[in-house]
């Protein structure tokens, strides 16, 4: 007779896991601190900072690559080009590569940016009188550390947003100073930015022009918006988790790294800010609305990760901030440089009641209003604005409390799906609705956009493949 126990024998892609995690285990026991703090710096790009702060070996960080689907059995080139990059060549074997190997799949495989790179090389070279003099003169911004590395001397800059991808400014001016030998990798670094910028340029067009191919002959500049000037332009993120008093927005960094991600993908410059203040929040708008490089971009996108009521979202220090005045910043009187440019605003954020919500759902609602007035007043009385609103006046907006919104989610799955295959921002946002709308049993949620758009949103087909794919629970 059946016990109606049945046996459990392992599968090939069980056994694949189980011989990449003892793996992964050799090369965690032969690095020590200092190349775990390497890891952790060159992984910023891959995994939340918030994650890496509180990883204390090299597994853990193995764990958040694995979770964010950017190591695996079948894929363990990252983690192999991470080692080629720290000189650990000879962990290299227990991922069946070698230097040689590593070497020429770079050119057409590498994932760790060119700028991450940079810091990378720039830290192993400044030596600790160089370091010494260039604390002294940051002296008053720097935390203060027991003993300070020239690796998180320069983390500590770029959080600080001191440096960037963009902006060498300071850095230049401390390697003038202090250690004029590293001026050769800064300049060869630009060199290449520059050439890559140009390669983009050029591809950029062609796409254009494979678009407009493709488009019927009635369509022509006049019913697309121009998406082949220098650069495409810039992607505001604002991200507020913590509040003074209004509930902790758990998820809301997988929103923010997704976003991240598809739009530096799209071929925007990502200004990512966390837990903004109401004044903060004025200087970020007063910068971007004078934003000289506007004028030889594309387009602008800036999205709003926070609690909200209906037409108004909250900064970190709970100011009622009205949408409409957030867009008013990009007018064509206020900032000429994005005068007849497409201009996106995306705001994950409830527009209204709030519900009882199950232990992993939460709802980004807080004190509706009963008087609510129509979502136009919203997005100011001028053309080329687009406002997607997560939810419809009225509703709340779900977010997984792990695995980040459904709105953001579905937006960033979709612009890496129809974005490939030349549809207009509305057409996929008209996905994302639909997406949204199927998911949840007892909640449901309809995003909403409001535009006036003149012509299409056509984004030109990035080059790289597009981060992997997110799947989130409904």
């Amino acid at each position: 007779m059946s016990s109606g126990i049945q046996s459990w024998i392992p599968g090939p892609e069980d056994n694949g896991r189980e011989k990449l995690r003892k793996s992964l285990v050799h090369i965690d026991s032969n690095l020590e601190d200092l190349e775990v703090q390497k890891l952790k710096f060159l992984c910023r790009d891959f995994v939340p900072n918030r994650k890496l702060e509180k990883a204390s070996s090299a597994l853990d960080i193995f764990d958040h690559l694995i979770n964010e689907e950017r190591l695996s059995e079948e894929d363990p080139f990252l983690l192999a080009e991470l080692l080629y990059i720290m000189k650990q060549n000879l962990l290299l074997k227990y991922l069946s590569y070698t230097k040689e190997q590593v070497k020429d799949l770079l050119p057409s495989r590498k994932q760790v940016s060119p700028f991450r790179n940079l810091l990378f090389e720039l830290s192993e070279d400044i030596d600790s009188e160089s370091l010494k003099g260039m604390i002294f003169i940051l002296k008053d911004s720097l935390p203060k550390v027991e003993t300070p590395t020239s690796l998180s001397f320069l983390e500590h800059l770029e959080k600080q947003a001191k440096i960037d991808a963009d902006n060498l400014i300071l850095l230049e001016d401390l390697c003038n100073t202090f250690a004029p030998h590293l001026m050769r990798k800064i300049e060869k670094y630009k060199r290449e930015k520059e050439a890559e910028q140009k390669e983009k340029e050029l591809l950029s067009a062609s796409s254009i022009n494979q678009i407009r191919q493709a488009l019927p002959a009635s369509s022509s500049e006049e019913t697309v918006y121009r998406m082949d000037r220098k650069h495409r332009g810039y992607c505001v993120v604002i991200n507020n988790q913590n509040f003074t008093s209004l509930s902790e927005r758990k998820g809301t960094d997988k929103d923010a790294e997704c976003l991240k991600h598809v739009f530096q993908w799209l071929g925007f410059n990502v200004d990512m800010r966390v837990d903004v203040t109401k004044e903060r929040l004025d200087e970020v708008l007063q910068k971007y609305k004078s934003h000289p490089d506007h004028a030889d971009g594309d387009c602008f996108v800036f999205c709003f990760l926070t609690h909200g009521q209906f037409g108004a979202v909250y900064s970190s220090d709970q100011a009622l901030i009205p949408i409409r005045e957030i867009m008013a910043h990009f007018t064509a009187q206020q900032c000429p440089g994005l005068a007849n440019k497409p201009k996106l605003f995306f705001i994950q954020a409830c527009q209204g009641g709030e519900i009882q919500s199950s232990v992993s759902i939460e709802a980004d609602a807080v004190n509706p209003e009963l008087v609510e007035p129509p979502l136009q007043e919203s997005v100011p009385v001028e053309a080329d604005f687009l406002l997607g609103l997560s939810t419809v006046p009225g509703y709340v907006s779900f977010r997984h409390k792990t695995e980040g919104s459904w709105y953001i989610q579905s937006l960033y799955n979709y612009l890496k799906e129809l974005v490939p295959r030349h549809e207009d921002i509305l057409s996929i946002l008209t996905a994302v609705n639909n997406d949204v709308s199927r998911r949840g049993v007892t909640k449901k949620q309809i995003p909403q956009p409001y535009f006036t758009l003149r012509k299409k949103v056509i984004f030109p087909v990035p080059l790289r493949e597009p981060p992997k794919r997110v799947f989130t629970d409904s």
